[in-house]
């Protein structure tokens, strides 16, 4: 290589450098990515004790990053180039067949899963009334047959046995329920979350198991909501060339159905299908306007039982299908409802609130890592 060749080289290489961080500094920074649906990392306020502690440059380092010039085209970018090398991956998720996109499952931490396992248990021992446990596994598990044979694709079955092994509560079987519908759309193609008819399969299973009557599925007409929404899978891939999903709606509000939404302290009248939602990114948030600390349905149904749901937000799709079960549906959120529990615990909301019978349904992913569940004991 010649000397002047080495400097032309320099040379672009400084000016490639100069440009994005010239770039970097003019464009404004983003509060929020409607991409990947999640607030970006503003700009660290410096001190010497920030930076001596390391926080500074770990902060400034998530900044850069997320503030980094046209990084959403930079993702889709590397997406395409991990393809072309025939990896079918990236950053964990899989395209699959007919433009699925499926985030392979790791194993959760045993001591984090242990924590949550006992806390269920303890639970279960002081609450006063039935408690039942459902885990929902994901896509990953559910059509596990979709992934790559080498897909690092830990069993959630397992995880589901080793937690229904030592729960102490009346374990619900959501697995078998799904794994009987697997040619059925009851997984979003771009989203972790099951669809309206995957819901409803869980729903009849956890009906089932608790000796409720399940609404058949006969008795609902599913009309289609949207046909453009992109998942938080879809999100984090990259591969923004795939199809979007549909979502229908199949048990309408009834009538005399009210939701009040405790999103803050004072109670707010809220609806079980938020429509502005659908004009966002976000549009999963449709059902019951997205994550919230507390809700409270009442049905109208006053010789029905009252029931308390833990759970995370695969309920929300859900919910609606309980309206012809209970009078009273209270839903709570512990990732959101902790500082209601510093002076009371959830057994003194079961009896303040006069609860008949309690459900923990979680995601198999999110019950692993949730570091809030232990609230509930």
């Amino acid at each position: 290589m010649s000397k002047r060749s080495s400097w032309v080289q320099i040379i672009i290489f400084t000016a490639y450098i100069a440009l994005f961080f010239a770039l970097f500094l003019l464009i404004p920074d983003k509060v929020f990515s409607e991409q990947e649906n999640r607030e970006l990392t503003q700009a660290p306020a410096f001190s010497l004790e920030s930076l001596f502690a390391k926080k500074f440059t770990t902060k400034f380092e998530s900044y850069t990053t997320d503030q980094f010039p046209f990084r959403d085209k930079w993702t889709t970018l590397k997406a395409r180039s991990e393809l072309a090398i025939g990896k079918m991956e990236n950053k964990g998720i899989y395209l699959c067949k007919d433009g699925t996109l499926i985030e392979a499952y790791e194993a959760p931490d045993q001591k984090q899963l242990d924590t949550n396992i006992e806390a269920v248990k303890s639970f279960t021992e002081n609450a006063g009334v039935p408690v039942y446990f459902a885990l929902i596994p994901s896509n990953s598990e559910i059509h596990s047959n979709l992934l790559p044979k080498n897909a690092p694709n830990y069993s959630q079955k397992s995880i589901i046995d080793y937690c229904y092994a030592n729960s102490g509560a009346k374990n619900i079987d959501v697995e078998s329920a799904l794994a009987a519908h697997t040619d059925e759309y009851i997984y979003y193609r771009t989203d972790h979350h099951w669809t309206s008819l995957g819901a409803y399969y869980g729903y009849e299973a956890i009906m089932n198991a608790m000796g409720h009557t399940a609404t058949p599925l006969s008795y609902f007409t599913p009309y289609k909501v949207t046909d453009a929404f992109y998942g938080t899978v879809y999100s984090k891939s990259g591969m923004s060339w795939v199809k979007p999903d549909s979502i229908e709606i199949f048990a309408p509000q009834n009538p005399s159905t009210e939701v009040i939404n405790y999103s803050t302290n004072e109670p707010v009248e809220g609806t079980m299908y938020d429509y502005t939602f659908l004009e966002k990114k976000d549009k999963y948030s449709m059902f019951f306007g997205g994550n919230t600390p507390l809700l409270k349905i009442t049905t109208g149904k006053t010789d029905a039982p009252k029931i308390l749901i833990l759970r995370d937000s695969y309920m929300d799709s859900l919910l609606p299908y309980l309206q012809n079960n209970y009078s009273e549906i209270d839903v709570m959120d512990l990732r959101y409802y902790k500082t209601q529990l510093i002076d009371k615990t959830v057994s003194d909301y079961i009896r303040e609130n006069g609860i008949d019978e309690v459900l923990v349904c979680y995601s198999v992913y999110n019950f692993g890592t949730d570091t809030n569940v232990f609230l509930m004991s």
